[in-house]
């Protein structure tokens, strides 16, 4: 009786994949998954242990755990200052990427101007080039302008903003300009006629349409300032240094205190790491969107 009102079974669906492929595809992500959280598992470990544990042959289980690298780290090393150098740095160098890349992008995307494909190309070309080819020139260029006028580019904050702006901006432009391109014009037709200027059918109507790419770019810019570790140990001193490089203070002549660098790192992280979760559904759809137009 049982057999008889028991629901038949579903039949495979032609276009389904094999059963050896999905299998595939699962132990391929398994280990994926667990190349990527083995080295997130060793910092945090490391972290809550003692420096004696960490110095010698590597444990995968702890001895003994202990929250006093994550109180260390702030006397070692004055950690909260080159946290506010970052932060001030990052904040800067994303405020002026989004605001010069909104306005430049709208432009070439709005306008027809005699230079705008040169102009585009040449935005377009910079990523080609190493960062440390721009090294030398910059340094020169900072010296020589504070020698000549006294404006203090090399070793303050605004000469390391200006620095990075210089490898976020045009990546900025070209991503908005794909983004705005896919913004409907009728938007800024339909602001105009409503007796809008163009700088405020801009800030009216297109930059809230555009809101993910612009959220996109400034993801970007800051998490390019944020870790950037070339030239930020050669533009700053000690007063204006960041956390990628005052990370380094850790490690002395005599020893390395290894627990405090991987409690630092997990602290240096929090901001990066919380921004992109907050941020990653606006991310995701600016990405995409300037991908796909």
């Amino acid at each position: 009786m049982s057999d008889t009102l028991r629901a038949p079974r579903p039949a495979r669906s032609p276009m389904a994949p094999p059963r050896s492929f999905l299998w595939t595809r699962r132990i391929f992500l398994t280990l994926l998954g667990g190349f990527v959280l083995v080295p997130v598992y060793v910092m945090v470990s490391s972290s809550l242990k003692p420096l004696q544990d960490v110095s010698g042959k590597f444990r995968w289980l702890p001895s003994g755990l202990t929250v006093r690298p994550y109180i260390d780290i702030w006397s070692t090393i004055p950690l909260a200052k080159y946290f506010l150098n970052s932060l001030i740095v990052a904040g800067a160098a994303t405020a002026g990427s989004v605001v010069i890349a909104v306005f430049a992008a709208y432009a070439v995307s709005r306008y027809s101007f005699r230079g705008r494909r040169v102009f585009t190309v040449t935005v377009l070309s910079t990523q080609m080039f190493p960062g440390i080819l721009f090294l030398l020139p910059l340094f020169l260029l900072y010296v020589n302008i504070g020698n000549a006028t006294g404006i203090a580019l090399f070793g303050s904050r605004g000469g390391l903003i200006l620095t990075y702006l210089t490898f976020t901006l045009p990546f900025s432009i070209w991503m908005l300009i794909g983004y705005f391109d896919s913004v409907p014009r009728d938007l800024d037709e339909a602001a105009l006629v409503d007796g809008c200027g163009p700088l405020r059918a801009l800030l009216r109507v297109v930059v809230p349409a555009a809101t993910p790419g612009i959220v996109a770019v400034a993801v970007y810019a800051f998490m390019t300032a944020w870790g950037e570790v070339l030239f930020a140990s050669v533009m700053t001193n000690d007063a204006t240094r960041t956390l990628a490089v005052g990370l380094q203070g850790y490690s002395t002549l005599n020893d390395v205190y290894w627990n405090q660098i991987m409690a630092a790192s997990l602290v240096v992280s929090v901001p990066v790491v919380a921004g992109f979760l907050l941020l990653q559904r606006y991310l995701v759809t600016g990405l995409t969107a300037g991908a796909v137009k």
